[in-house]
């Protein structure tokens, strides 16, 4: 039995964020941002981590940064993992502010709205295209090494992580839209998730074959109060 946890977090607020701007990859964190990111860094300062892996994007790296600083062991130098980035918004609609009605009017169809798997609206990543990302990401996972890793991520990808660990091939893109709605995910806090590994056995004229079988279950959602964090 082999068993890995995985403290998956949120980037703090970033400038954009606060400016209610659709984000791309750039982005630095706010001054609120980089206290939040502190905060969680003191929260996991006793845990030690064997790895931290995170989104290549400039708010992702800034969260990375100021929280390794707290912590007082990380047995690796921080990895950068393309699959850990965020979803990627039609391009239109990049740098502009989601309070306006045409970008509202866009959120509102490939986000609140219930639609076929397969939909796009343009050039954005669908929810296809993020489901798969998020089965590959959690194979990835599962094959690493380590077994107590930190990771920093982004909001709509960590819905999607969750969504898949939960609804598995039962999910599609009406359940995901609803989960998505009615669960927040808050700059800086911690979602925390298992994986493990066990044998199971099936009997074929009668023999009996072992068969590995990986799971994975939710610890803990949104998590940004608590200070006893480690499971």
């Amino acid at each position: 039995m082999n068993k890995k946890i995985f403290y998956m977090i949120r980037h703090g607020e970033s400038i954009m964020n606060a400016e209610h701007l659709r984000q791309g990859r750039e982005g630095a964190l706010s001054e609120l941002g980089r206290q939040q990111a502190e905060k969680t860094g003191v929260r996991l300062a006793h845990i030690k981590f064997d790895a931290a892996l995170v989104s290549p994007f400039e708010r992702t790296k800034e969260t990375a940064d100021i929280i390794c600083k707290q912590i007082k062991k990380i047995r690796k130098p921080i990895e950068y993992v393309e699959l850990l980035a965020e979803r990627r918004n039609p391009s239109e609609i990049i740098g502009k502010s989601s309070d306006t009605p045409e970008v509202k009017k866009v959120i509102d169809i490939i986000d609140k709205s219930f639609h076929t798997d397969d939909f796009r609206y343009s050039d954005e990543e669908n929810f296809t295209d993020l489901r798969d990302r998020a089965n590959e990401l959690l194979k990835y996972l599962s094959g690493r090494e380590e077994h107590v890793v930190l990771i920093v991520t982004h909001s709509i990808f960590l819905k999607m992580i969750a969504a898949v660990i939960l609804e598995g091939s039962n999910l599609t893109a009406k359940k995901y839209n609803l989960m998505s709605f009615l669960n927040t995910s808050s700059n800086a806090s911690v979602t925390v998730c298992e994986c493990q590994d066990n044998f199971s056995f099936k009997g074929l004229f009668g023999w009996i074959f072992p068969r590995l079988k990986t799971t994975w279950r939710m610890i803990a959602w949104d998590d940004f109060t608590r200070a006893d964090i480690q499971v």
